[in-house]
């Protein structure tokens, strides 16, 4: 047992008990940070604050939302929008979080892509991401249906069907997942408990994960440098801050990074008093109706990428069924980002304008994406129809021939 002496202040208790002085050392003033990084970096400290307001703006709404088809609309539009005092203000903080916390996911990942963040030692930070992105995704969707507006209904009956291309049991597995055979009180009970609940915390698992696993190779910087941490640290240490290429996490780092969520907390609150609209589907404000399907289905605007990837096939090969192509086309597109280290097959860590094939690759997916994201929102009818699956095509193609992408700047380097 350690040794326990008369304390003289709260802080000095509490490192007898806790050793909380150590613990500061390792997560905090001996946590270094390259210095050559930029505000791309703070999107980890955005996402945190983003999933607390969620957090909070959720308790608030929880208080008076009532998961049950016949009281979920009214529950929502009426009790919290018109008699909660300040209810609007939760459910915009809510919905436009919802929304910018995907902004903050996307830019993050495909900073990561850019400089080459994934590879040689990093591959546990890449995987704990992307597996925090699938959460992300699934407690959107879950939350997407609970207003039960028509978007909210029809929407959860096209995500649900799609289990049923797993075959042998896709059948069975769609009606456990609603808990029906239709979209129905089931489903919308399940859908609540998954989205206040069991998700959350399965996001809190993973984000401490995600830490965690920063901790053993370090965060990587805009040079793609391999940095001694060991040697750095220990000039900072002996006074020659100028010259060591790291610095602490606390307090110096940290105060860029509350730079940068100042701004965002700025624009991030123009949206939700001026701006909420965009996060707010206008057909979502009407009931769920069963028996009136609207004109055109469309999930949310961080999901109509792969959407599109989804139905851009939309006619059938031989005996393949354009829907089990569209299926396994959108398989392909919510698995292929996870396998990304092992199908870079460049040996050397590099931002992607130091790699002139890759910077090609990487900027003409960000169009691709683009393209499948603006078209995923509009009716699939003739020309529109055949960009999906020009863009569709394009972007397997591109994950495809990436290994081969990433051999020839090797390659080029004489390596």
């Amino acid at each position: 047992m350690a040794k326990i002496t008369k304390a003289n202040s709260v802080g000095e208790w509490l490192d007898q008990r806790l050793n909380t002085t150590k613990f500061n050392k390792v997560m905090m003033t001996e946590y270094w940070i390259p210095k050559d990084i930029n505000f791309l970096w703070a999107m980890g400290v955005l996402l945190a604050t983003t999933f607390t307001i969620l957090i909070i703006s959720g308790i608030f709404l929880l208080m008076y939302y009532k998961p049950d088809v016949n009281l979920a609309f009214d529950s929502v539009n009426y009790t919290i929008m018109q008699e909660v005092a300040y209810g609007w203000l939760f459910r915009h903080m809510h919905g436009v979080a919802a929304s910018v916390v995907f902004l903050i996911i996307y830019i993050h990942m495909f900073t990561g892509i850019y400089y080459g963040s994934y590879k040689q030692g990093r591959e546990m930070i890449w995987i704990s991401g992307m597996l925090l992105f699938v959460t992300f995704s699934a407690e959107g969707f879950s939350g997407y249906m609970l207003p039960w507006g028509q978007m909210s209904y029809w929407a959860a009956m096209v995500i649900t069907n799609l289990f049923g291309g797993v075959p042998f049991i896709g059948d069975a597995l769609v009606v456990w997942i609603r808990g029906d055979f239709n979209v129905a009180d089931a489903t919308l009970t399940r859908f609540f408990m998954l989205h206040v609940f069991l998700l959350p915390i399965v996001i809190m698992l993973l984000i401490g994960f995600h830490f965690y696993t920063l901790r053993i190779p370090h965060v990587n910087n805009q040079t793609s440098e391999d940095i001694d941490y060991d040697a750095e640290a220990e000039k900072y240490l002996s006074g020659n801050k100028k010259e060591s290429k790291v610095i602490p996490f606390w307090p110096i780092f940290i105060s860029k990074d509350l730079a940068v969520l100042g701004i965002f907390l700025i624009f991030y609150f123009y949206l939700v008093f001026f701006h909420y609209n965009f996060a707010m589907d206008p057909v979502n404000f009407d009931p769920a109706n069963n028996m009136s399907t609207p004109a055109h289905i469309y999930p949310e605007w961080y999901f109509l990428w792969s959407y599109e990837v989804l139905r851009g096939f939309f006619f059938d090969v031989g005996p393949l069924k354009a829907f089990d192509i569209g299926l396994a086309a959108f398989g392909f597109a919510n698995v292929i980002f996870l396998l990304l280290p092992w199908l870079d097959r460049d040996t050397k860590i590099l931002p992607a304008h130091k790699r002139p094939a890759f910077f090609v690759w990487f900027w003409i997916l960000m169009a691709d994406l683009i393209v499948l994201t603006i078209w995923g929102k509009l009716p699939p009818t003739g020309a529109n129809a055949w960009v999906g699956f020009f863009a569709a095509t394009l972007f397997i193609l591109l994950f495809i021939f990436l290994p081969v992408v990433t051999k020839i700047d090797a390659k080029k380097r004489g390596e």
